[in-house]
């Protein structure tokens, strides 16, 4: 018996937070004539995987909230206005001069821009439109300066003494109860983090500090000792961040943000100010978790493991780096450079069974599927699936050709090998992905796969039979004996090797292959597989 289900939208998690969303705004009573989604971009650093990816799961809450009907924007807020606090790895050594100044009034390290802030908010914005993503560009600086913040400052510093008690009762943090959340920039040295609010004068909008230093990591940094006044409407200012969301959030009217799991206090206490002080219902929020290197440890511009966006986008399609982050939203993942053959595959794969006439049996899963290959697409499906040639075959051939004849000789073996008839511009934009891929540097290749166990011998005596072969007819006689002295079938064999060469179970004739690709290689890579066996 069939049983009855409901597909919200397309099926995906995007269209269920899109839901919760709408259906907050509806209990809420608040319009629904403009849904606004906020993503922050960090401007201290060079954007990385992990901080475009907030922007890119932003905009995909975004098409699902137009897909159910609701006109939406993003709104990609750049945090330019705050402090350096360290030096990035890469980064000129002198900018240590510059701590705890504003990013947007540090000079550019390259020198191509107006300042720090404008440089990496260029490669930022950049990287955002190579994705295709569709936004509204906010500076922090500018919101400050133009005096957009002021109604939410003044509310938040008249009300700080409930603020601050409020927030050491949530996260045991009292440094709010012997000063006011707002930074002002010292007036003589320059620096943001170091000055401490004492009082507020709503009479004038001013605040007075002293710019007595602060703690910065595990070092303190030293003040230069001013006492000066700060009026909140000249911009000269910011909110600290366990109060700035909920500012934001106000003044620009947003209702949906994610959030990084390191931010959970951080976002709890804002949500509280909202509403409490600033009598803003906060947005509906979707928490997700950081990505990591495969050593463990947190993609971070100080830690210098950083995978940018633009490096990706040099080996690897958009459309792969989309389906990476709309895939699913919880749990920690690591995310190298050396994976991604996986993840252009793993896009293969989704647009292989979108065009394909097998459905999963599974309904809900069949809609899921479909919706994540149309997000991926940002709803600008082909009519069409493209050509699949395993990313990893590409770039094995790739490796193996004469330097600067990648893209002849790749598409020759291809038509060889009989998997396309000719190569069109989308094959040869991956092809030259795979040879940069090949040959970047520091290339270690993607991630050994396991053989299954019932083949691994029957691998392991075809892998050290062919490494001083030179005949594609001996290399498939070597593979034949291989299955007939272990007693297996062809369909167990043949899928264990091209899992491991290819990450796939299909692949060209063997013995062509394995010439082209160099007998020894191939056979380094089997016996890697199955080293355990």
């Amino acid at each position: 018996m069939q049983r009855d289900f409901e597909v919200i939208g397309r099926g995906t998690w995007l269209d269920k937070v899109a839901n919760e969303t709408v259906e907050r705004e509806k209990r809420l009573g608040r319009s629904l004539g403009l849904v606004r989604v906020e993503s922050g971009l960090g401007a201290s650093g060079l954007p990385h995987i992990g901080s475009v990816g907030d922007a890119i799961r932003s905009y995909g809450v975004k098409l699902a909230l137009e897909t159910a009907g609701f006109a939406s924007e993003l709104i990609a807020y750049s945090d330019d206005f705050d402090g350096l606090r360290k030096v990035p790895s890469g980064f000129p050594a002198w900018l240590k001069d510059y701590i705890a100044h504003p990013v947007s009034r540090i000079p550019d390290p390259f020198d191509c821009h107006g300042s720090y802030a404008a440089h990496v908010g260029f490669l930022l914005r950049e990287s955002l439109d190579r994705l295709g993503i569709v936004y509204t560009f906010q500076s922090g600086t500018d919101a400050y300066a133009s005096g957009r913040l002021v109604p939410q400052i003044r509310k938040i510093l008249q009300d700080s003494e409930r603020i601050g008690k409020t927030i050491n009762e949530m996260v045991k943090q009292s440094k709010y109860e012997r000063s006011l959340p707002y930074t002002p920039v010292c007036d003589q040295c320059g620096r943001i983090y170091t000055t401490q609010s004492a009082s507020f004068d709503p009479e004038t909008d001013s605040v007075h500090y002293k710019c007595a230093g602060t703690e910065l990591g595990d070092a303190f940094l030293e003040g230069c000792g001013n006492e000066g006044e700060s009026k909140i409407s000249e911009g000269k200012g910011k909110l600290m961040w366990k109060v700035e969301f909920a500012a934001r959030w106000a003044a620009f009217d947003i209702r949906f943000e994610a959030y990084g799991k390191e931010l959970t206090d951080s976002v709890r206490i804002n949500d509280w100010v909202a509403e409490e002080v600033l009598g803003y219902p906060p947005p509906f929020h979707a928490r997700y978790e950081l990505f990591q290197d495969k050593s463990g440890r947190k993609i971070s511009k100080s830690v210098g493991n950083l995978v940018t966006p633009s490096e990706w986008m040099e080996y690897a399609s958009p459309e792969s780096l989309r389906l990476l982050m709309y895939k699913r939203i919880v749990g920690a993942r690591s995310v190298s450079l050396d994976d991604i053959p996986f993840y252009m595959e793993d896009f293969d794969d989704l647009e292989e069974h979108y065009f394909s006439r097998d459905k999963d049996p599974n309904p809900m899963k069949e809609a899921r599927l479909r919706g994540l290959y149309e997000y991926t697409m940002f709803l600008n499906v082909p009519i069409s699936k493209r050509a699949h040639v395993p990313y990893r075959l590409l770039s094995q051939l790739a490796a193996v050709a004469p330097k600067g004849t990648e893209e002849e000789y790749v598409a020759k073996r291809l038509v060889a090998y009989g998997l396309v008839k000719e190569a069109d511009q989308d094959l040869k934009v991956r092809i030259a992905w795979a040879a940069k891929w090949a040959r970047r540097e520091g290339a270690a290749g993607p991630a050994a796969v396991e053989v299954d166990l019932r083949a691994a011998p029957a691998v392991r005596e075809f892998a050290r039979s062919i490494a001083s072969l030179s005949d594609p007819v001996a290399v498939q006689n070597a593979a034949f004996d291989a299955i007939k002295r272990h007693g297996l079938k062809p369909a167990d064999f043949f899928p264990a090797i091209y899992q491991v060469l290819l990450g796939s179970d299909r692949g060209p004739r063997l013995g062509p292959y394995v010439i082209d690709s160099g007998p020894e290689a191939v056979s380094k890579a089997l016996l890697g597989a199955v080293a355990q066996g």
